[in-house]
């Protein structure tokens, strides 16, 4: 029993720390790939660039365009922080309230109605989509849409990141495409595609899968050795878990390839069927 759980034991736990590093960090809601033929194009807003440490995030914690009797905040990436300048209109009630209006979403909109700011929230942070803005060249760059997921008063937000690798200009304006949905365009280096030409290169799917399986099964004997060695005070060769097996491997690989020989090679010239003639 000590032979069959010990191996499945070791393996899950570091299977188990593999996987804790991409559900703890990964950050989907940024990055975007687009293949095309024979190219990768792959977007991450929220990674430093030059120049950009925190990538396409604004620095003063949040972006502000003003268009006639409208006024629009919002954050890529991330929710909006106001240190300074924060949004004063009435009906904050989705997006922190009148004492933390705009902390508690990504993006909110504010309209002279009657001679009163009404605010409206056009996004929150897990309701964001990413995709190219023209698949025909993709270097334009890509469209952020999000929204507010109020089924009640369904508002959103797109904003177009057009590739400049000069550095950031805009947001400078603002459409309004329904009652309730908003555009807006700026441009940074953070649009900009990293290209990876994937013709001819790499293993594949399949060498992926033959080397995470590799990795695997040398962590195994790993973390086995050192947990025999450790904890059984096991000492010498034995020290390697499940021996017999590993040493059964190449007697057991020889009789399979030999009768997959005698398989297809068919009986030999020496060997005679049931149905062979006797001569008597």
């Amino acid at each position: 029993m000590v032979v069959v759980v010990e191996p499945i034991i070791t393996l899950f736990f570091f299977f188990s720390l593999l996987l804790y590093p991409f559900s703890v960090f990964s950050n989907p809601t940024c990055k975007f790939t687009f293949l095309d033929s024979n190219k990768l194009y792959n977007y991450t807003l929220s990674s430093p660039i030059r120049n950009f440490p925190h990538g396409i995030l604004s620095e003063d914690g949040f972006y502000k365009v003003t268009v006639n009797e409208t006024t629009l905040w919002f954050q890529l990436c991330d929710g909006m922080v106001f240190n300074h300048d924060p949004p004063t209109c009435t009906d904050c009630r989705d997006c922190g309230g009148p004492t933390r209006c705009g902390m508690e979403c990504s993006a909110l909109v504010a309209n002279n109605v009657g001679g009163y700011h009404i605010c409206s929230t056009l996004g929150c942070g897990s309701k964001v989509d990413v995709d190219v803005i023209d698949k025909k060249n993709p270097h334009t760059g890509v469209i952020v849409k999000m929204s507010s997921g109020d089924p009640m008063n369904n508002c959103s937000l797109a904003v177009s990141v057009l590739c400049d690798i000069k550095g950031v200009q805009g947001p400078h304006t603002l459409q309004r495409l329904g009652d309730c949905n908003y555009a807006t365009e700026l441009k940074h280096p953070s649009g900009c595609a990293i290209v990876v030409d994937v013709h001819g290169r790499g293993w594949g799917w399949f060498g992926t899968l033959i080397t995470i399986v590799l990795c695997l099964l040398v962590a195994y004997l790993l973390v086995g050795v050192a947990y025999r060695f450790f904890f059984h005070g096991i000492r010498g060769i034995e020290v390697i878990p499940n021996l017999d097996f590993w040493v059964s491997i190449p007697r057991r690989t020889q009789s399979f390839c030999g009768s997959l020989v005698r398989k297809f090679k068919g009986p030999s010239e020496g060997h005679r069927t049931t149905y062979s003639p006797v001569n008597f």
